[in-house]
């Protein structure tokens, strides 16, 4: 790395470009993948987030110290010594091996300096603002919810090393590091299948930031905050607007708030803010719900609320009991609709503008009779509802196929009507047409770019219309509207036809050449055949099933579709059945629907779940075999036989014999690395086959329309 001169001549910290950045990073996650205490970027993506999370804190307590030295102040330190990168990290020669391990792990442990002392965790974990400083809170609260996996300390000296190449002090190298960790983050998101989140395009946020317009002064929230997207894009808006020291204090320590209780994100929501320019994020660790409606007064509203909140999740009882008894649910995205009207000031914001908020919901939001119903009502007598916005089909693939729509309203003057947008397919995506986008080919801010134009400047139009609220109210408040043009038939004339059957054929053959090219450079292996009795242990420790516990079960769906949260019960209504706890990576089957194809490897939504004899849960040994290459090894159509035959018992009641089970040999390389290899090019071919089986789906349709559009073609008047 070259070194730059600062103007008084001192030596600058060395500039990093993209390119080195990004090769650091893809060092560091290489020799991750070597420890056998990581299995996937699930594993590796929160240990690399905790290590830079640190470093990163370093770098601003020395810059911090410096600025205060000159001021004459007393420097207050959020991490004291020997606990600091600089004490323990930063000599490449430093301590490592076991030695790191359990410096890092233990309750009590041998510090840098020689020392006694609590381990590096233990030290963290126990951190209080007391001494005045809110980052000390943060910082606690980041580590309960963090630990170290890594097995070989010399593995997480050689990470270390690595991530003391970045430096946070340069706000060039701090907006390149910013873009990579969005693109890790969606590698995660990615890898992380069906967790039950959805996470927000990158596209849909923008514009929801965009049209929505916070302005330097007034508050934001984003009480589900995931990994942070909103609250970095509206960081990002409003920074534009900083002419001042005291514009600056105001963003960093008035304006940006969020709510995340899963530690996992919150962990990676506070690096993802602190990335993008945020100093001390202000994320609350608990439940937004978990506050009486009714005492939620004023002082704890905000000015904007930009949120995606989590839907077809189930909240427990005590949760619901927080909300009017009209209006409770166990639906989570039905109970954050009620905080987010809440939350909305009253009064004008400072900007001289109503509070306001844009809220991702489900269709169903918009049409279903009962609580959904009374919530409709509310926002069309107690809010401005001035727009809905109907996205899509596949906007939130992979995680959902649900159909969506943004709510916007806010505390202003009510308008008469309420303008629907029907946000199309634009023409240049005219293989997805009649359609939807897809995971490999989603949704891009620039097509909102007609959308955003019609905001200030509204006409109908094909895409754009508007409804009466006094007609809404006369029909069950129903926001599930249709545009009048979908009431006319209309129908292509058959040559338009036939160039949209070679459009997707020639995609499809896109599509196919790379399949074709992935799978053909799988050359043929001799890997030995492991019985499974090898690489997999049943879980036998049960648990004694608290009476007053909310407990976690899951459903295990056939056809490889994976496993799901069926439930959140209290342990009074599970019953005193052996109870047997998952973890994350582990192996489940229904035992009596796996001859269907109903095992799954577990999501990190159902990490500490659990489950019953009839849904046995085993240990991958991940020093053997890697989880994504047995689920490609294990969960293959053809294996549906031989599942068969090992089920017994009455027809509609069989089940798999885990014993014969765990007898079945399957090819295992003994090299972790070429597992890997091998179910990463067979991931990404799945992808790509899923989207051909889409385009394959629209060639025979568009083909089957022939003689619809022939028909209208012959009858059409000029």
């Amino acid at each position: 790395m070259a070194r730059t001169k600062k103007k008084n001549g001192a030596d600058a910290a060395p500039m990093t470009t993209s390119q080195m950045l990004g090769s650091l990073l893809k060092s560091a996650r290489d020799i991750m993948r070597k420890d056998k205490g990581l299995n996937g970027d699930l594993d590796r993506l929160p240990l690399l987030t905790w290590i830079m999370f640190l470093k990163f804190l370093d770098d601003l307590e020395q810059q911090r110290e410096e600025e205060t030295a000159l001021s004459g102040k007393k420097f207050k330190a959020a991490i004291e010594a020997p606990y600091r990168w600089r004490d323990w990290a930063a000599d490449p020669q430093g301590i490592t091996g076991d030695e790191l391990l359990s410096f890092i792990n233990a309750e009590e442990a041998v510090r840098a300096d020689g020392k006694k002392g609590p381990g590096l965790f233990a030290y963290l974990r126990s951190l209080s603002s007391s001494n005045g400083d809110n980052r000390r809170d943060v910082i606690a609260t980041v580590f309960k919810g963090v630990d170290n996996r890594m097995r070989s300390g010399y593995l997480l000296r050689d990470i270390i090393n690595k991530v003391a190449g970045i430096h946070f002090t340069s706000s060039d190298e701090l907006h390149t590091l910013g873009a990579l960790y969005e693109s890790m983050l969606r590698e995660m998101r990615d890898a992380a299948g069906d967790s039950g989140e959805f996470y927000t395009p990158r596209a849909v946020v923008r514009f929801m930031v965009e049209v929505t317009d916070p302005r330097l002064g007034e508050t934001v929230l984003d009480p589900a905050s995931g990994t942070g997207g909103f609250l970095v894009e509206a960081h990002s808006h409003l920074e534009k607007q900083v002419k001042t020291v005291a514009d600056r204090k105001r963003l960093q320590e008035e304006t940006i708030f969020g709510c995340e209780p899963k530690s996992l994100p919150y962990l990676l929501c506070q690096m993802n803010l602190l990335l993008h320019g945020l100093d001390a994020p202000q994320i609350d660790p608990g439940n937004a719900l978990r506050f009486k409606l009714s005492e939620i007064g004023e002082r704890d509203r905000v000015d904007v609320i930009l949120t995606n909140p989590p839907f077809g999740g189930e909240e427990e009882k005590g949760i619901q009991g927080n909300f009017p008894e009209d209006r409770q649910t166990a639906e989570t995205a039905l109970l954050f609709l009620q905080l987010i009207m809440r939350k909305l000031k009253r009064q004008p914001t400072s900007a001289g503008r109503p509070a306001r908020a844009a809220v991702v919901v489900p269709n169903g939001t918009l049409y279903e009779a009962g609580v959904p119903e009374r919530l409709r009502q509310d926002l069309l007598r107690d809010f401005n509802l001035h727009t809905v916005v109907r996205l899509p089909k596949g906007v939130f693939e992979p995680y959902t196929d649900i159909a969506t729509n943004i709510l916007f309203f806010d505390r202003g003057p009510r308008s008469s009507h309420v303008w629907f947008y029907e946000h199309p397919l634009p023409a240049h995506r005219a293989h997805l047409k009649g359609k939807k986008y897809s995971a490999t080919d989603g949704i891009v801010f620039e097509e909102f770019n007609t959308l955003i134009a019609w905001w200030n400047n509204r006409e109908e139009s094909d895409h754009a219309w508007r409804v009466a609220k006094e007609a809404l109210t006369a029909n069950d408040c129903d926001l599930a509207q249709v545009h009048p043009r979908h009431k006319r038939l209309t129908f292509q004339s058959p040559s338009s036809v036939v160039l949209e059957v070679k459009s997707l054929m020639e995609k499809s053959s896109v599509i196919i050449a790379k399949i074709e090219s992935d799978l053909g450079s799988l050359a043929r292996l001799d890997a030995p055949l492991v019985p499974l009795k090898d690489v997999l242990t049943p879980r036998r420790d049960s648990i004694r099933v608290a009476d007053d516990t909310i407990y976690t079960r899951p459903t295990v769906q056939m056809h490889f579709r994976g496993a799901k949260i069926r439930d959140r019960e209290v342990g009074s209504k599970i019953g005193t059945k052996n109870q047997f706890t998952m973890r994350v990576n582990d192996l489940i089957m229904s035992r009596i629907d796996a001859r269907h194809g109903a095992m799954a490897i577990v999501p990190s939504a159902l990490d500490g779940a659990i489950a019953t004899n009839d849904f046995p849960i085993f240990e991958i040994n991940t020093d053997r075999v890697e989880a994504k290459y047995l689920r490609f090894a294990l969960f293959q159509p053809e294996m549906l036989r031989i599942y068969e035959v090992l089920s017994k018992g009455s027809t509609n009641r069989r089940r798999m014999v885990i014993d014969e089970f765990l007898k079945l040999q399957v090819p295992i390389p003994e090299d972790i690395e070429q597992q890997e290899m091998i179910s990463n090019l067979l991931w990404g071919s799945e992808q790509n086959i899923s989207e051909l089986s889409e385009h394959l789906g629209g060639i025979l349709n568009e083909v089957q329309s022939l003689i619809s559009s022939s028909l209208f073609h012959v009858f059409a008047r000029s």
